[in-house]
């Protein structure tokens, strides 16, 4: 199936989220950069957001043609993000905290099965339709999906970075 390789990416984030307190989940390493709560609520967005794309990718023709960026073809090629920090668009700071850790553990369970119905449906579809990136030119649905578990891996690496500020600070004691 397309998203094999989903279900362990999203598993790293939900068996992650189990270690960590509501305390832990909203404390910032710096005022400009995220909490734990945050990047778990932007993988969600985000992740929200390319599933909406597969839908209309798996129902049209429309862009058939069209073609990813240089860079994007490179990382599906490599199937990785590069790895460096990356600065996202300025509407990223408006990023929320989250409501409750529950709340972030139902919108990830939420996730994989509908990851699940995404392959599904690209599968069944005899559509190839392409959407536009914002930055990253067309993507049809299987890039789409491949997308989501490559942008969940690259959060690995800030998780660990969290992690770090959280031990140094005590918010683990």
């Amino acid at each position: 199936m397309l998203n094999d390789n989903f279900t362990p990416a999203i598993n790293y984030w939900i068996k992650a989220l189990d270690q960590y307190n509501f305390k832990q989940l909203c404390a910032k390493p710096s005022p400009e950069s995220w909490s734990l709560g945050q990047l778990y609520m932007h993988l969600i967005e985000q992740a929200t957001y390319y599933l909406e794309q597969v839908k209309i990718c798996v129902a049209t023709n429309d862009n058939a043609a069209e073609q990813a960026s240089p860079v994007a073809a490179i990382m599906f090629l490599d199937n990785d993000f590069p790895d460096e920090i990356m600065e996202g668009p300025p509407s990223n700071r408006l990023t929320p905290q989250p409501v409750s850790k529950e709340q972030l553990m139902h919108h990830l369970i939420s996730l994989k099965q509908e990851m699940d119905e995404a392959g599904i449906m690209i599968a069944e579809s005899l559509f190839k339709g392409k959407t536009k990136h914002p930055g990253l030119g067309y993507f049809n649905a299987g890039e789409w999906l491949q997308f989501t578990e490559m942008h969940f891996r690259h959060h690995e690496r800030q998780i660990k970075r969290i992690n770090n500020f959280l031990q140094k600070n005590k918010y683990f004691r």
